[in-house]
Order: C-alpha cells, then sequence, then structure tokens
C-alpha cells in the first residue's frame, strides 16, 4: 500500500483539488484514508438522488470537515463527508463542486496498487458505479 499526504490551501476547491491530485499522482486505486477540513462553503447531494433528480444542499460556512470517506482514481471519485457548523449541527452528503476550502485541508488517501478502480454505467442504478479490476 502507497500512502499519499498533501494539503490544500484557502479558496481550493475540495473535490476538484482531490481529483486532480488523482490525476497527478496517477492514482488508479485510492482510498481516503483521513480528511479534515474547514469550509467556507459546502455543496453536498443529499441521499436519494435518482438520475433525474439530484437533491443539493449548499451551508455556509464556517464549517469544519468532520469525516470524509470515499474511493479515489483517475477513472473517477466518490467521495462522503460530514460537516458541522459554528452550532455543532452536523450535515452529511456527496461531496460535489463548489467546496470551499478556508483555511485550510489535510487529505491522506492510501493506494492499492494491485487493483484498478473503474465507473462504469449501471442499469440498475443509472449511475456510473465501481468496478474493481
Amino acid at each position: 500500500m502507497k500512502v499519499h499526504a498533501f494539503r490544500l490551501k484557502p479558496g481550493q476547491d475540495l473535490k476538484l483539488e482531490i481529483e486532480a491530485f488523482a490525476k497527478a499522482q496517477n492514482i488508479q486505486a485510492g482510498f481516503i484514508i483521513t480528511g479534515v477540513a474547514g469550509l467556507k462553503v459546502a455543496k453536498l447531494r443529499m441521499a436519494g438522488a435518482k438520475t433525474t433528480n439530484h437533491p443539493m444542499k449548499t451551508f455556509e460556512g464556517p464549517l469544519e470537515v468532520d469525516g470524509m470517506v470515499g474511493t479515489v482514481s483517475v477513472n473517477g471519485c466518490h467521495i462522503h463527508v460530514t460537516v458541522s457548523d459554528k452550532n455543532g449541527n452536523a450535515y452529511g452528503g456527496h461531496l460535489k463542486e463548489g467546496c470551499i476550502v478556508y483555511p485550510t485541508a489535510e487529505i491522506v488517501i492510501g493506494e492499492d496498487e494491485a487493483k484498478i478502480f473503474k465507473r462504469l454505467p449501471d442499469t440498475k442504478t443509472g449511475f456510473d458505479e465501481l468496478v474493481v479490476e
């Protein structure tokens, strides 16, 4: 197993930067070991998404990323986060573009160099789903 760690700075988009890192490092089968961050804004897709309906919510910060899990690959990422506000209210969902880092994010990704993660269309769900090779 290989381990990658990096830090994001204020103003960077959490999702886009994780995807860019996966591409730059040619990560074929990665997974989030841990991720902590502060966010100015969080955009999450909520549970129950269908191919024709993607319930989204935007949360204004300051927010803390309290948990991050998911798969990471040059072939696509699938990441969920839990964020909390200054009152301790927690919200979770599918990480979308528009989650803006402030003041920092620390991401650690593990990589299984013996596997490849792909995302292929699944006729039952209507989404591109994980296929492990």
